[in-house]
């Protein structure tokens, strides 16, 4: 037996949300990764607040990652696990070494538009499909990305 059985979702509607899943999974992983290089090389006198609002940053992703390959795999899927193909899937590119807490804000920024609009697009997929699940786990990310635009946004005000 399959969970798609228990489900009780359409595999056509569901293999179209797997998909948008897997590209949001690509680039959770690419904002994953320069999280994680903002957080280790950001300099300067926000230092010390910038380096741990960071790390908040790429642990709370990180959790979305697993959040997001987790649901891959209960509607049918398999998660893409290979950089390689992030590489290929993502919107978002590596940003390379940014020690300017500024500018780091603005890319910021920048993948969380780009992470919101997958994300609205998934959730209308989903909602399509009669996929709950999907929808409110979407729902919530965008929520928790909404109030960190707002606050970054409000940090270059």
């Amino acid at each position: 037996m399959k969970t798609l059985d228990y489900l009780q979702l359409d595999l056509k509607s569901t293999k179209k949300t797997v998909d948008g899943l897997q590209e949001l999974l690509a680039n959770l992983q690419l904002y994953y990764t320069n999280l994680r290089g903002f957080h280790w090389n950001v300099k300067g006198e926000m230092f010390y607040g910038a380096h741990e609002r960071f790390e908040g940053f790429y642990d709370d992703t990180a959790t979305k990652v697993d959040e997001v390959a987790e649901r891959i795999l209960m509607l049918g899927g398999v998660p893409a696990h290979n950089f390689s193909d992030y590489l290929k899937a993502s919107t978002i590119k590596e940003s390379g070494v940014v020690n300017n807490h500024k500018e780091i804000v603005k890319l910021i920024l920048d993948y969380l538009k780009v992470l919101i609009g997958l994300e609205r697009r998934l959730l209308e997929t989903a909602s399509e499909g009669d996929d709950e699940g999907t929808v409110a786990l979407i729902g919530d990310f965008i929520s928790g990305q909404e109030k960190n635009v707002w606050m970054l946004t409000s940090l270059l005000s």
